[in-house]
């Protein structure tokens, strides 16, 4: 399926924000990528700007700061950003599918105004602390607890692989405030990160998406107002998974970027690179693996969309779309890491030096099969889905 198939989707706004975010990723991110990846910097001062432009809160309504757009401009903004640099799209996605949605969703008037407004417009910095260093896709084994006294919760505990974390101004922290429920003893929380007792760890040294903060959270009775309670007490594990569903849409539009990149720079490679007296695209061995790129980027493509449409739908009739954001995420994320791998075997020792960004999309692509739910997660949602069984 071609990429043009998708065009009738496509409203004038549609096509705008895809046009301006290309723009900006190839005018603004692509000239620093490589120096933040390399410095392990975040780059503040561009997802600022990333704000200014209306990308940090692509489906928040106006009144909150954000652009008052859809699902797919949200996919085919983060997909554009995501090609010229997974780490910038990583910031972005945090913002959007997990902070700014999850408030916007089960937060207060007043949550949204407080929290929601700073961050769609690019002021201030979200983040979402559900993983800690005993429990990631397994949330009951969940050991932070928030324990309610009087018109406060005092919060304890420690979150690990928080995106944003060094960097973030607001927190949606999830903790046990009755573990005998097991997960249905899970409460949100929206955390500021200067509140006393709240500690930030070190920056993580990653592989990939390096420019992306990631650290640790200790929480050292810290006292939360019972008013930034997300949601009431008990509905934690149902805010937090119904998050990561529309997580998953923009790890799967991330990755669909990372493995264009991939494709893209390969493609014009095997068409310019000589061997035996001819273009290396000539060979079968590279010209089918330009084959294979392109066919499961329009599969991962058509997938990521699909599971945009099917959350749009959502909105209106409040049915789940769990599985079209599995699936999305589980192909992606997979086509990502094997259009890295095949751009790096075509490219041979200018794919595995740095003076290309090659290595770069092999290092971001990886991610994308583990956060959010790794694949084999994701494999054992659609099974439990599609059959039924409560599978192990």
């Amino acid at each position: 399926m071609a990429r043009l198939a998708f065009e009738h989707l496509l409203s004038d706004e549609h096509r705008m924000i895809r046009d301006a975010a290309r723009e900006f990723a190839q005018e603004v991110i692509a000239p620093v990528a490589a120096q933040f990846d390399k410095e392990e910097r975040f780059p503040l001062e561009t997802v600022r700007k990333m704000g200014e432009m209306g990308f940090m809160g692509i489906e928040v309504p106006e009144e909150y700061g954000g652009a008052g757009m859809d699902t797919l401009a949200y996919v085919l903004a983060l997909e554009e950003i995501s090609k010229v640099d997974a780490a910038h799209g990583t910031i972005m996605s945090v913002n959007n599918s997990l902070f700014n949605y999850a408030i916007m969703t089960f937060g207060t008037e007043e949550q949204k105004r407080k929290y929601v407004v700073p961050v769609a417009s690019g002021q201030a910095i979200g983040a979402y602390a559900l993983t800690e260093p005993s429990s990631g896709s397994d949330a009951a084994n969940m050991r932070t607890r928030a324990v309610r006294k009087g018109d406060v919760y005092v919060l304890n505990g420690r979150k690990a692989w928080i995106t944003n974390g060094t960097v973030a101004d607001y927190f949606i922290v999830f903790a046990m405030t009755d573990p005998e429920k097991g997960h249905r003893g899970i409460t949100a929380f929206i955390v500021e990160g200067n509140w006393p007792g709240f500690v930030r760890g070190k920056q993580e040294e990653k592989l990939g998406i390096r420019a992306s903060a990631t650290c640790e959270l200790a929480f050292n009775d810290v006292e939360i107002p019972v008013e930034n309670r997300l949601g009431e007490e008990g509905q934690g594990f149902k805010i937090a998974m119904a998050v990561l569903d529309a997580g998953r849409i923009g790890i799967a539009a991330q990755a669909l970027g990372i493995a264009e990149a991939a494709y893209e720079a390969s493609r014009q490679y095997v068409q310019e690179r000589q061997a035996f007296g001819k273009p290396i695209g000539e060979f079968q061995g590279t010209g089918f693996k330009i084959a294979d790129m392109k066919t499961r980027i329009e599969a991962a493509r058509a997938l990521t969309y699909n599971a945009a449409l099917a959350k749009e739908r959502a909105k209106k009739t409040g049915e789940r779309y769990t599985l079209e954001a599995s699936m999305a995420k589980l192909f992606a994320s997979e086509t990502a890491m094997f259009c890295a791998w095949a751009a790096v075997q075509i490219h041979g020792g200018m794919g595995y030096s740095r003076e290309l960004p090659i290595e770069r999309y092999f290092r971001d692509a990886k991610i994308t099969e583990i956060y959010e739910g790794t694949s084999e997660i994701q494999c054992l949602v659609i099974a439990r889905m599609e059959t039924g069984l409560r599978m192990l």
